[in-house]
């Protein structure tokens, strides 16, 4: 099993959130789909470990080590 997988659970969470009127959880599945489909691409580059700070820095990501908290 690939890593696509996580693509459709996000898409049926996405789908969840709309039909029951959660439209900032959809966003943020959206959000999260979009990374998701980033970093699944990054794999499969054959230097992927290499580039992910040039990836990082053309999606306008800053990536910080550790747990992330938002308030």
């Amino acid at each position: 099993m690939g890593r696509d997988w996580i693509i459709d659970v996000l898409a049926d969470l996405r789908s969840f959130a709309r039909d029951n009127d959660l439209p900032m959880l959809r966003a943020q599945l959206e959000e999260a789909e979009l990374v998701a489909q980033v970093e699944i691409a990054s794999r499969a580059l054959p230097d992927a470990r290499h580039q992910s700070g040039d990836r990082d820095r053309m999606l306008g990501l800053t990536v910080k080590s550790g747990p992330v908290r938002r308030t």
